[in-house]
């Protein structure tokens, strides 16, 4: 079957195209319109070569050796200098989806044509896209300015056929040995390639992309979450009322807000407890909105940064190409390949995701303890033989521990480096990996509750409302209601799978109805 093309063109790379290639194999392609621009940007970098005039990034030194002149005979090794170099970075190996998102967005960066590369690179990023041929990197080594140089460089070193692959099957190998297996001939560096492949924001930018890709959809289940809760616990779906949030218009509170009467209208649970004699719900269920919308705000945040970000150009130096007054102001030395903006949007969304499963916790308290939920105690068939879900919410709270380590800010640090040239860092990739962690703990601490509240709710004598029942059927796919004791462990960690890895939310809403955004 004939794949579908993701056409690149530095301007139009979104998240979904980056999900796409990294986990689907969708083949890539340059769009034509992108090709003048790159060829106007190294037709700068071929003159100042051909003219010997000094230039940082292309014919001197790096970093502190900025005032190292390189001779023009030594320019392509100066460029694989760099490159093997800088291929130090250590820890776990990066997946190969992580890997295809940093190559995607590493190819479409060049491709706005600022940074004067080489086509031969242009192509050669391609081809390991399309070839399936995915570099061996370690995760740990970028501080976030000048990019992600460290786990940039191995894969930079793939493309000029040393250091490691990724077979299928897992399986690593020396990129030589499968370079020559497959007939594909290793990139030859010229002036800047080398530099232009490994200084920008790539790596922290694809673990953004994936964390937003997977916020997208656990953020609006988590409020699927919250409404079986509700139900489960009779509540008043008052607090969530228009008018109340017209008057402390925050958009993430509006849009939760709303989120949640569309789910609940109509619910004959609710109706049934309208005229009960609680006059108001804990915390945790009546101030919802103003919690899950404020961590859905700063999800906005975050999804304006990476949208952003994709299409940026994040090396140095940059290209601004005059052909009709050639001269040095055409190469530009600035930052932006510092990821400040990344390291901090994924901090504050760290935060607000271990906020989101504080909160979620509090209500399996709610819904577990019989004398405020008037339920069976911890919802066992055999309360004092049994511990039903007892352990469910402990669970929960060990992952919510986790999650306050998370919530640290990795961005309250720098470090100088490279001889106080490089005098502050944004630790940009060490953030946005700590918040893709931080989605799983989260997805975790949802699935303890939605598996509580599932239970609870068989104690309820009429059927919840569309979502809510959609979302009971999911997780009774998975979780069957309890007949006795038994171990949840598979279960749950079957249930947070299903929540992070897609497919839940769109069954739901094609099912029962879109739920705003």
């Amino acid at each position: 079957m004939t794949k579908s093309t993701v056409y690149v063109d530095g301007v139009t790379l979104t998240v979904t195209d980056v999900m796409m290639v990294a986990h689907r194999g969708m083949q890539v392609e340059v769009s034509e319109d992108a090709w003048p621009k790159i060829h106007a940007a190294r037709a700068v970098v071929d003159r100042i070569v051909a003219n010997n005039e000094t230039v940082y990034g292309i014919n001197t030194g790096f970093g502190a050796l900025v005032h190292q002149r390189i001779s023009p005979d030594d320019l392509a090794q100066l460029q694989v200098n760099l490159i093997r170099s800088h291929a130090t970075a250590i820890g776990p190996t990066m997946s190969v989806p992580e890997v295809r998102a940093m190559m995607l967005i590493r190819l479409n960066s060049l491709c706005k044509g600022h940074s004067g590369v080489h086509p031969d690179a242009i192509q050669q990023l391609v081809l390991f896209l399309n070839e399936g041929l995915h570099p061996e990197v370690p995760r740990i080594g970028s501080l976030g300015a000048s990019g992600d140089l460290a786990p940039l460089s191995h894969l930079a070193l793939a493309l000029i056929g040393e250091g490691r692959l990724v077979t299928e099957g897992g399986e690593i190998r020396p990129t030589k040995e499968v370079l020559y297996e497959r007939g594909v001939l290793p990139l030859q560096l010229t002036a800047k390639d080398g530099l232009s492949l490994i200084n920008g924001t790539s790596q922290m930018s694809a673990y953004m992309a994936t964390s937003v890709a997977r916020l997208s959809e656990l953020l609006v289940l988590a409020d699927v979450v919250l409404a079986m809760s509700m139900e489960a616990r009779q509540c008043s779906l008052t607090p969530f009322r228009e008018e109340v949030h017209n008057v402390r218009p925050h958009t993430g509170q509006r849009i939760v807000a709303q989120r949640v009467r569309t789910m609940l209208d109509g619910s004959p649970i609710m109706a049934g407890h309208a005229d009960c004699d609680r006059v108001q719900d804990p915390y945790s269920f009546r101030c919802a909105p103003q919690v899950h919308g404020a961590v859905y705000e700063s999800f906005l945040d975050v999804q304006r940064t990476i949208d952003v970000e994709l299409n940026s150009t994040t090396d140095n130096p940059l290209i601004f190409p005059t052909p009709d007054q050639p001269g040095s102001h055409e190469v530009v030395s600035q930052g932006n390949f510092h990821g400040e903006v990344l390291a901090i949007r994924a901090d504050q969304m760290a935060l607000g995701l271990f906020e989101l499963a504080s909160i979620s916790e509090r209500r399996m308290d709610q819904m577990l303890d019989r004398s405020r939920s008037g339920l069976p105690a911890f919802l066992a068939k055999n309360s004092g033989l049994e511990s039903g879900l007892m352990i469910v919410q402990y669970v929960a709270g060990a992952s919510l521990a986790e999650l306050r380590g998370h919530a640290s800010p990795r961005s309250a640090f720098s470090t100088s480096t490279s001889a106080g040239q490089e005098d502050h860092v944004s630790l940009g990739a060490t953030a946005n990996h700590n918040l893709l962690v931080a989605t799983e703990r989260l997805a975790e601490v949802l699935a303890c509750e939605a598996l509580i509240a599932s239970e609870a709710l068989t104690h309820q004598p009429v059927q919840p409302v569309g979502h809510v029942a959609g979302m009971v059927d999911l997780v009774r796919a998975i979780a069957p209601p309890l007949n006795g004791d038994r171990s949840t462990s598979d279960e749950l960690i079957s249930i947070a799978q299903a929540m992070t890895g897609g497919g839940w939310l769109a069954r739901l809403e094609a099912e029962h109805g879109r739920l705003p955004r």
